[in-house]
């Protein structure tokens, strides 16, 4: 069983749905569950679970351990109390997504002082300036770098 926790429209967790029994998404966000649901059942996929709620709260209600967690947070990074939780459910692999390298940090220093270790970090610019825009003879053009 696989959590993927904050797991928006659950693309993460309908592409490791093959390798898995059962994924379960945690999403705090109502109308991003119900488009992980759909986005299952278009994808004929019936082993896929979503929940709509915050991870900290959530995490209490669900009864099966997880042998592997997917953590894409927002920002602000994983809640210091869920993060608690869950490296409480002492998985081996904790597959870490993050968009802000500074709450990656602090949320690495809770994980490697119990126990993980960063196997491999990759940073990606996932807000890149794609073009320039510029008026010319009073139009507006799009240049692309």
């Amino acid at each position: 069983m696989i959590y993927d926790l904050y797991s928006g429209t659950g693309t993460i967790a309908q592409l490791l749905a093959p390798v898995a029994d059962k994924v379960v998404g945690v999403e705090i966000v109502e109308e991003a569950v119900e488009a992980a649901r759909e986005n299952a059942r278009l994808n004929g996929l019936h082993n896929c679970e979503f929940v709509a709620g915050d991870v900290l709260k959530v995490l209490d209600g669900i009864e099966d351990k997880p042998d592997m967690i997917v953590l894409d947070p927002p920002r602000d990074g994983v809640n210091p109390k869920a993060l608690k939780k869950i490296i409480n459910y002492g998985v081996d692999n904790i597959l870490y997504i993050s968009c802000k390298p500074t709450s990656l940090a602090r949320d690495l220093e809770m994980l490697t002082a119990c126990g993980y270790k960063p196997v491999r970090i990759c940073a990606i610019d996932q807000f890149p300036v794609p073009c320039d825009c510029a008026r010319r003879d009073g139009r507006t053009f799009v240049q692309t770098l």
